[in-house]
């Protein structure tokens, strides 16, 4: 049905409209010691060693900054050492947090770094997992109608680029795959609580992305062969 939809707004003209999505390149720093501590944390917190930070997509997680801005969003993960005021994390390593994408309030869609570089956003299945970051997020800052739309565009581009990934979800879901094949964290104790990007928000990308047959999310405490 999606090719078929795909098609016909090819035909018609109309093929940026209905599928495409404009990218605006923002890159982070992504120097050699980003990629020593991408590394490193691939090994120690995945026992994956490589001799680069790469991943096969998997999953798209979608997630909000719970900052007003842009520019401070973008501040928030452009340093390639994780900051002092993240001391909740820093015992999982010094690698800043990052994401492949940060969508603006008016919806524009910014890349941070490489699609299939690994970036810091979800415990357990960074190895495997696109991050998308929205500005806001807070009461005084929410996330907005264009954001919402930029998203849905965003998500088909991904999953038509990279026809392997299975799973959409919202941060706040990401320990409903404890145990699931895909997660690799070794600590048992290292997690934290999300409530982003609210329930409204990734269940209606869901919905308007639904042809693409995403799969379940997983039961929590499932046990896998």
């Amino acid at each position: 049905m999606r090719k078929t939809l795909v098609f016909l707004c090819f035909i018609l003209g109309l093929f940026t409209s209905c599928s495409s999505v404009k990218i605006v390149d923002k890159p982070i720093d992504f120097d050699d010691q980003r990629t020593q501590l991408s590394l490193d944390y691939l090994k120690t917190r995945y026992n994956l060693e490589t001799s680069q930070p790469t991943i096969k997509p998997h999953m798209i997680v979608v997630h909000w900054t719970a900052i007003p801005t842009l520019e401070e969003s973008f501040e928030a993960f452009r340093d390639p050492l994780l900051p002092n005021s993240r001391s909740d994390i820093t015992s999982a390593g010094a690698l800043n947090v990052s994401a492949h994408f940060l969508v603006d309030q008016d919806g524009t869609v910014y890349r941070l770094m490489p699609e299939t570089t690994m970036a810091r956003h979800v415990i357990g299945l960074n190895h495997c997992a696109l991050g998308i970051e929205n500005v806001g997020g807070t009461e005084e800052t929410p996330l907005t109608r264009k954001q919402l739309k930029s998203n849905i565009k965003l998500v088909n581009y991904l999953k038509e680029k990279y026809p392997e990934i299975e799973y959409l979800i919202g941060h706040l879901e990401y320990t409903l795959f404890e145990g699931h094949p895909l997660w690799l964290e070794v600590d048992d104790a290292y997690r934290t609580e999300k409530t982003d990007p609210g329930v409204e928000f990734i269940d209606k990308i869901r919905s308007k992305t639904s042809d693409f047959n995403w799969e379940p999310l997983p039961v929590k405490n499932k046990q896998y062969d």
